[in-house]
């Protein structure tokens, strides 16, 4: 049973957001997917809930959806239990989607349990790295964002609202979010893959820096 109705979600992923240009699109999801599941090898967990969790995690983001900040959870459950998955596993589905994102750099975090952990891990690594700067410059410029504006600070949000509405520019956003993400994982597992990603973003800022400030 919920093999099938992984199989039927995956469907109408790839075909609803197979040509999204901002880097939250199906292969975005299906990295997510597969990372995490990555991480449960190891670090354990509901294997279904975590894959679930994991494919459903952006379907109502607050970037996409007029800016409803914790919608994706309700989405995520009604969408389930149309497709035959118990109350109980909604549920549990449901509020691991609320959890994952990325809510600002002084925003406080709650606690949450192993299968929520590994699912924002999953989301993070995909965030960060070649990968994660591909996504945010083309988050960026999909949202007519500045590439760098050399007098403009970043903001460490202390609300998600602030967070959500900002206006910033793409370099600020590594430091808004990417490079800080490294020390928000939550598994051992996640922390060790990050080391890698986060190193290269570094090595990006110094060339780009270098580059910007001769030419």
């Amino acid at each position: 049973m919920i093999q099938e109705i992984i199989v039927a979600i995956e469907d109408e992923l790839k075909r609803t957001w197979k040509d999204e240009p901002t880097g939250h699109d199906w292969e975005h999801i299906r990295r997510v997917r597969d990372m995490a599941l990555k991480i449960h090898k190891v670090e354990g967990g509901n294997k279904e809930i975590i894959e679930l969790g994991a494919l459903l995690h952006d379907i109502s983001d607050h970037k996409f959806n007029g800016g409803e900040l914790n919608a994706g959870g309700e989405k995520a459950k009604n969408w389930l239990l149309d497709l035959g998955l118990s109350l109980e596993m909604a549920n549990k589905v449901s509020e691991l989607v609320d959890n994952i994102s990325y809510k600002g750099a002084k925003v406080e975090v709650r606690q949450l349990n192993l299968e929520t952990k590994i699912v924002q891990d999953a989301d993070r690594l995909d965030a960060i790295g070649a990968i994660g700067i591909a996504r945010a410059f083309a988050f960026g410029g999909n949202r007519s964002q500045p590439i760098h504006i050399t007098d403009k600070k970043p903001t460490l949000h202390s609300s998600f609202e602030s967070y959500a509405k900002s206006k910033t520019t793409t370099i600020n956003h590594f430091y808004e979010k990417l490079l800080l993400l490294k020390e928000k994982m939550n598994t051992e597992t996640g922390k060790k893959l990050a080391k890698e990603r986060h190193q290269f973003m570094e090595v990006f800022l110094n060339q780009f820096y270098s580059e910007w400030k001769h030419n």
